[in-house]
């Protein structure tokens, strides 16, 4: 406990040291800004900003992306409530309440039940993660090739199977996500898989020029495509939280917590699902379920709760297992690894202090999100009045400037724009994106460990099905793709209840 608390404080140290804590101010106000435009997201954000920070060091940079992921899922809710248009996919479910809430004349109680929701919901997830990621790396040590096989695969396989809508389509985005990823050299051999001669493919595919174009350009080419929005002015009273608004649904504020950080730990799920599945739970253990969906301050405390949660949440399967659990994760997973920073089972042992950092920086940007979501209110109104026709070519422009900067490869804006207009057919055809980039970020992982775990075995599969830890986690996988054929989990719960009691 007391080395615990040791590198926390040295945590909180390098977080202050050398003007960071500046860092912190700017970087939480983008990621609101971000976060309250429709049309912009968390994940885009954060997979812009990480091409700027290629000159700082690991530690600030961090810092960067973690306040903007941080802001942008809280700032969704600014559109949510006042234009009943949700700035990122997060913030779907704050609308159902939020926005009947602002036509009663209540748009500032709501931004304050928003602005603590989300406070109280990073500060729980913090703490979970600051108390069960160093124990669960440890555990994770146990893990070798054939189990890091399975936690990939079955990492995509509840994505696809959980994300929502057709889990036909989840398996679909999350196979092209791994067939992006096998495009290159392999480990072992350096065979130039679909490469089919050419010197930039055989390289592979640059992870974060897919990940900008598949969010960023197709972004920008579905907001163009949809209907013009027009900003709806709405008289703001107090913002400051009421008490009783806190105390009155504590359970609340609690059971939305724990749901959105467990969600948030489970691989590829997301903030979108943590909300609903927080505001779901909510509306049935409520006294008041007649209020949910016409202005329910139970309601979008539930759901601001949850995504904020699903923050911290989200992390932890990132410091432990190098496995994202949301989209925007996925993209600071990959920030980590191109600031020279390894996470995964190795964490716990090699860097122990920087688990405690990222604490740290989650508590700083909860902070000083709530310090903006009390006192910046007005500002962030004119910025939702901007014309989304002026915006979306200056995001074109930075996702361009970014896929360039990293390797100063024009190859690299083709990767960017060839995968924008992927994205935007599969968000056109309604297929899940957050499969598509599990399958991208968890691809290499996949891919190095079946490889080496073949070799280790002389070609013999059978240790990825015989070793304990694999096959819990083989049968957890094929658990999650035999639940999301249709029929089959109605049948397991009326089975379930036929059973004597």
């Amino acid at each position: 406990m007391t080395d615990a608390l040791s590198m926390l404080a040295g945590g909180f140290g390098h977080v202050f040291a050398g003007g960071a804590a500046f860092h912190a101010l700017w970087a939480v106000l983008i990621g609101i800004v971000i976060g309250a435009l429709p049309g912009l997201t968390a994940t885009m954000g954060v997979a812009l900003l990480t091409t700027l920070t290629f000159g700082m060091g690991p530690n600030v940079a961090m810092l960067v992306l973690v306040c903007v992921y941080v802001g942008a899922i809280y700032g969704g809710s600014r559109s949510a409530i006042l234009l009943n248009i949700p700035g990122t996919p997060a913030s779907a479910a704050s609308t159902l309440d939020g926005f009947p809430l602002a036509r009663q004349g209540l748009a500032g109680r709501a931004m304050g039940i928003s602005t603590a929701g989300s406070w109280l919901g990073t500060l729980f997830g913090t703490l979970i993660l600051a108390l069960f990621a160093p124990s669960f790396g440890e555990f994770a040590l146990q893990f070798g090739s054939y189990e890091m096989f399975w936690v990939a695969m079955f990492g995509i396989v509840i994505a696809g199977s959980l994300s929502g809508g057709d889990p036909l389509k989840g398996y679909i985005a999350g196979f092209i996500g791994l067939f992006v990823a096998s495009i290159g050299q392999e480990t072992n051999h350096a065979y130039a898989r679909f490469a089919y001669g050419n010197g930039d493919l055989a390289g592979g595919l640059g992870l974060l020029p897919v990940l900008v174009g598949v969010f960023g350009v197709a972004e920008v080419l579905s907001s163009m495509r949809g209907p013009a929005v027009k900003a709806v002015s709405s008289k703001i009273d107090s913002v400051i939280p009421r008490i009783g608004d806190i105390t009155a649904y504590w359970r609340t504020i609690f059971r939305s917590g724990a749901i959105g950080t467990f969600i948030g730990a489970m691989p590829g799920l997301g903030e979108d699902i943590a909300a609903w599945s927080s505001y779901a739970a909510a509306k049935r253990a409520s006294a008041e379920r007649e209020k949910f969906g016409k202005g329910s301050v139970e309601g979008l405390m539930a759901a601001e709760t949850g995504e904020s949660a699903c923050v911290p949440g989200a992390i932890i399967p990132v410091l432990t297992l190098a496995v994202p659990g949301s989209a925007p994760a996925a993209v600071l997973m990959a920030a980590m690894m191109i600031h020279g920073l390894n996470p995964g089972p190795m964490l716990a042992i090699t860097s122990p202090e920087f688990i405690y950092q990222i604490v740290a920086m989650l508590i700083v940007a909860d902070m000083v999100k709530l310090f903006y979501g009390l006192v910046l209110v007005k500002p962030l109104l004119w910025i939702l009045l901007i014309p989304r026709e002026r915006l979306m070519p200056v995001v074109f422009v930075l996702c361009t400037v970014g896929a360039f900067a990293i390797t100063s490869r024009l190859f690299d804006i083709w990767v960017m724009l060839g995968a924008g207009l992927v994205g935007f057919v599969l968000r056109e055809l309604r297929f899940p994106m957050a499969p598509l980039v599990l399958g991208i970020v968890l691809g290499d992982l996949l891919d190095k460990n079946l490889l080496r775990g073949l070799v280790l075995s002389g070609g013999d599969l059978t240790p990825f099905f015989t070793r304990p830890i694999s096959m819990g986690l083989c049968a957890l996988t094929l658990v999650a793709v035999a639940w999301s054929i249709p029929g089959f989990g109605a049948l397991f719960r009326r089975r379930q209840a036929a059973m004597p009691k």
